[in-house]
């Protein structure tokens, strides 16, 4: 009896080495997109309550930045480690690891009482973003097969983070108005606790580690430590001045750190980051348009905020209510890319969501006026974001093309890498093009002066966006896989 009750325990957990049944599958979905939400809602909700923040724990001025800083910075850092750490240890166990750690640390966060208790909790918030992402990626990955059924899973997966960013923002207006600035963190503590929980039931187990596989302890810490000083010397560089001896010596220890990871790489035996993996040309082009993604699409949601609230007075909540429009085309963008990339192919998809995005990103510019008001921005919106959309799922799917299972969480780790550096390298550089001319201006002056650099950035982005039409173009042709 006893030896029967142990067998349908057992049962109740899928078994690694079947595939899941299609109604476990479609849970498995739920899961790794609410995963998604959880990781795209914690980018933007935080942003409405710095001002409370900085005022309640004592944050002067342009530090409240640290507060976003720390999180971009460790999360950038830590992604290649956290991709190998999937393929190593285990998806399921590093998803669930997370997820756990995102709980804990959003309840420090909440009830933080210092500048430092909520640095250290961002802090190790982006440890479980850097964990979260890839492994996310790598189990939908390999537990979808290739084609049609992965396309559907990845457009789910894309617009449960598109809907997290509309979310992000709107949530955190409304709990930092009605509940304060602790809610802000406090609602991610059931959110990634239920899934986390959830998933030790719903998920396949992993299977058993690979006998002589080790971890790249040199690689990874010199890639780590690299990677997370390039990122915090980008994001911190227009804060404290690109002459600033920090910024200086923070990425002249991160080319170094990189050259010596480039070197343990070609070296050893069973390396982080293999680099036969670049043979495969569809991640390595996949890789490149992440990169070009966040730099060009990526960047448009905050000099669009700057505009909305700095030129035009929009309060937090308004600010999050204009962000409905791009968001919800952007979400239909993710989908329509899953249609077109099954019955197309991924190099037509992303062509057409760029040449979209092109389109409606130069009309957006027009919208970046002082005294132009925001229904002039909505047609740029919509045309750019479905583009947006578009080519996130179809960036995804290129990425994990033609990469063994076992080692999805590496390959999506590096695009994710290249998806943060992108993100900064392009907010560095299009901030900067943006604050020429401002200094000394005031009043209207200001203003004009604010949204005509927003003109320029946006132009700029869409013409970068071309270099992203032009290097799809190195895709092969593949006829879609047939499949329901």
């Amino acid at each position: 009896m006893k030896e029967r009750t142990q067998m349908s325990t057992l049962s109740v957990l899928p078994k690694p080495d079947s595939p899941p049944a299609p109604r476990r599958l479609r849970w498995i979905l739920v899961l790794l997109a609410l995963a998604q939400l959880i990781f795209a809602l914690d980018l933007n909700i935080v942003f409405v309550a710095l001002p409370e923040i900085g005022g309640e724990l004592g944050f002067p001025g342009q530090t409240q930045q640290l507060v976003v800083s720390a999180y971009v910075v460790v999360a950038g850092g830590f992604l290649l480690f956290g991709g190998r750490a999937a393929d190593l240890l285990g998806k399921r166990r590093i998803f669930i690891l997370a997820l756990s750690i995102y709980a804990v640390s959003s309840l420090a966060g909440g009830l933080a009482d210092s500048a430092a208790t909520i640095i250290v909790a961002r802090v190790a918030q982006g440890l479980g973003g850097a964990l979260l992402l890839p492994s996310t990626l790598a189990l939908v990955n390999t537990l979808f097969d290739e084609g049609p059924r992965r396309n559907r899973a990845l457009a789910v997966w894309g617009g449960a983070g598109a809907s997290g960013l509309t979310l992000g923002a709107l949530l955190g207006g409304l709990l930092t108005q009605n509940f304060g600035w602790p809610a802000v963190f406090f609602v991610n503590v059931p959110l990634a606790g239920i899934v986390a929980l959830a998933a030790f039931f719903i998920i396949p187990r992993d299977a058993a580690r690979t006998v002589g596989r080790k971890f790249d302890l040199p690689g990874a810490f010199s890639v780590t430590a690299g990677a997370t000083l390039l990122v915090f010397g980008l994001v911190e560089g227009p804060e404290l001045g690109w002459g600033d001896p920090v910024i200086v010596v923070s990425l002249l220890l991160a080319i170094a750190l990189l050259a010596l990871f480039a070197v343990v790489e070609s070296r050893t035996a069973d390396p982080l980051m293999p680099f036969r993996l670049f043979r495969n040309r569809s991640l390595t082009v996949g890789m490149t348009i992440t990169f070009l993604f966040m730099g060009t699409f990526g960047v448009l949601p905050y000099f669009l905020t700057v505009l909305l609230q700095t030129v035009h007075g929009f309060s937090a909540l308004q600010t999050g209510l204009a962000f409905l429009v791009p968001s919800l085309a952007i979400a239909a963008g993710t989908q329509l890319g899953e249609r077109l990339t099954s019955r197309s192919g991924t190099r037509t998809t992303l062509l057409i969501g760029f040449g979209i995005g092109i389109v409606g990103t130069a009309g957006l510019a027009f919208g970046f006026d002082a005294d132009a008001s925001y229904s002039v921005l909505v047609p740029g919106l919509i045309v750019s974001g479905v583009g947006q959309g578009i080519v996130w799922t179809a960036m995804w799917i290129a990425s994990s093309t033609g990469t063994a299972a076992e080692e999805q969480g590496i390959a999506n780790g590096i695009a994710s890498t290249t998806l943060n550096l992108g993100n900064a390298i392009g907010l560095a550089v299009f901030t900067v093009i943006a604050d020429l001319g401002i200094e000394g201006l005031t009043g209207d002056a200001l203003g004009g002066a604010i949204a005509d650099g927003g003109f320029s950035v946006v132009l700029l982005s869409a013409a970068v966006m071309v270099a992203g039409f032009l290097i799809t173009l190195s895709l092969r042709r593949v006829r879609p896989v047939a499949g329901r």
